[in-house]
């Protein structure tokens, strides 16, 4: 993943949360309060309880319930506002990462980049291919990037406007190209959860990625076929309308090769290991130096000057007018102020976090799941169960992978089973499902770049909730169950 800015810290305070013994009812209240928040805001007020940033507010109750049961507990409010500080502090490059895309979405549609990859798009991807050869695309780059938010923020942008522009429901796009792009983060080396798993588990990456390919090469197969039987039962865009299409697009923008230039260039600075903030300025800057050079007009269309344009398709909102009401709707950005409402999501999921972990809630609730765990078939499904509780609970996926990895190493080993065996199953049910959930740094980020939301798409991420399942079939059925004594 891309949020590389996971800190030895976080790890270390890991080791005092686990530490901490409160009740299990008591752990759980928090958790019961949030989610019965959430769910009275979703079906009682179809998300708007409390505004716009229902959600939001909703996690900081949680948080605020927490920090209430610490202090009851006598937890000292030290200790939770440090872990709620390191939580902020590993979400910072997230963050920055979040208003360089916004900025990269206004300013890649300013210059041409967005409108030339959906002008040859449509050219190229016909309905009948278009989400099987979107996964292809999304795992490719991320196995070449090591980063499924890299490949949202670059392609995946581009493949949601080609697609609607084909007339294909956006959350079919975004769940085709979020399905690809988590398949390639967890089998490229370049990855940071897929070098964290194995580090957590006891074993080393080779051994990891060969050994997670048992479970997640049927999984992406299955997706392939099912994406497949889509596309090929989805009603094909006639070819008048894709010609209108394309003739609005060439009327409205001076589109050429050349702007291609752009994301080739952020996703040669990516593979050469350039720091992700870098390589998004750099995005952002050349896009705007393309702006001038190839979109004259379309920029003296948006402001009296050039500079004023640019600074605005950075910053705010920017709409390009084209004869089709289809393109109208796609040609828009929000600019950096469009990433606002994820950041603040992921914020508020940071403090909820946080408090909960410092309070020893997260270690506690985990613990009740490994003392039931009495079988082989059990152990597995106690700790899917954990990675997908801490993804929802502390709505951060390392943490999701971390803590069950501390927690259940020696259950593994107690069992006779080899340490990769833990480090996939952390990876099939921690690193996947984090974007199912929509106030997690995962869920929030996908949705926010790709500008569909996790309702939308949570049913066509066919890879991401298939995978915990395919890993428990596994464990079900004894399949390339490794031992310790075969190690």
């Amino acid at each position: 993943m891309q949020q590389n800015e996971f800190s030895n810290n976080k790890i270390n305070h890991q080791n005092t949360s686990l530490k901490k013994e409160i009740n299990l009812y008591v752990a759980l209240f928090p958790v019961v309060v949030l989610m019965t928040l959430l769910a009275f805001n979703i079906f009682q007020f179809e998300g708007e309880m409390l505004g716009g940033y229902s959600n939001q507010y909703i996690l900081l109750m949680g948080g605020i319930v927490a920090m209430l049961v610490g202090i009851f507990n006598k937890v000292a409010p030290v200790v939770m506002l440090r872990e709620v500080w390191d939580n902020l502090k590993s979400v910072f490059v997230p963050i920055m990462i979040l208003f360089l895309v916004g900025a990269l979405a206004g300013t890649w549609l300013i210059s041409g980049v967005i409108p030339a990859m959906v002008y040859y798009g449509l050219k190229v991807l016909s309905p009948e291919i278009f989400l099987p050869a979107s996964i292809v695309i999304a795992a490719i780059i991320s196995i070449a990037t090591g980063s499924s938010w890299t490949t949202s923020a670059t392609v995946g942008i581009a493949l949601v406007g080609i697609g609607t522009a084909l007339g294909i429901h956006p959350g079919m796009i975004a769940g085709a190209v979020i399905s690809g792009a988590y398949f390639g983060d967890k089998m490229s080396p370049l990855s940071d959860t897929t070098n964290l798993a194995p580090a957590m588990a006891g074993t080393d990456l080779f051994t990891h990625i060969k050994y997670m390919a048992y479970t997640t090469v049927p999984t992406i197969i299955i997706t392939l076929v099912v994406f497949s039987i889509i596309s090929i039962n989805l009603e094909p865009t006639g070819n008048a309308d894709i010609e209108y299409l394309l003739a609005s697009i060439d009327k409205s923008f001076n589109i050429t090769p050349y702007l291609f230039l752009v994301p080739v260039a952020v996703v040669v600075l990516i593979l050469f290991k350039t720091k992700p903030l870098v390589a998004l300025a750099s995005g952002v800057v050349l896009a705007a130096v393309f702006a001038v050079i190839f979109q004259a007009e379309v920029l003296s269309t948006l402001s009296d000057s050039k500079s004023s344009a640019i600074v605005n398709a950075i910053f705010t909102d920017t709409a390009i007018a084209t004869d089709n009401d289809k393109l109208n709707e796609l040609f828009s950005a929000g600019g950096m102020t469009g990433m606002l409402w994820t950041i603040f999501l992921i914020i508020c999921a940071m403090v909820f976090g946080g408090v909960m972990d410092g309070i020893g809630a997260l270690a506690r609730i985990t613990k009740a799941l490994l003392s039931i765990a009495s079988t082989v078939f059990g152990l597995f499904a106690s700790t899917v169960v954990s990675c997908l509780g801490l993804n929802a609970i502390a709505s951060d996926q390392y943490l999701a992978i971390v803590i069950p990895g501390k927690m259940y190493k020696k259950a593994f080993s107690d069992k006779g089973l080899a340490p990769q065996n833990l480090s996939r199953t952390l990876e099939d049910s921690g690193t996947v499902t984090s974007v199912l959930i929509p106030w997690n740094t995962c869920g929030a980020y996908q949705s926010g770049v790709l500008g569909v939301g996790v309702a939308e798409y949570f049913f066509y991420a066919i890879f991401n909730y298939l995978s915990p399942f395919m890993t428990l079939i596994f464990a079900a059925f004894s399949i390339k169950i490794k031992q310790l004594r075969d190690a």
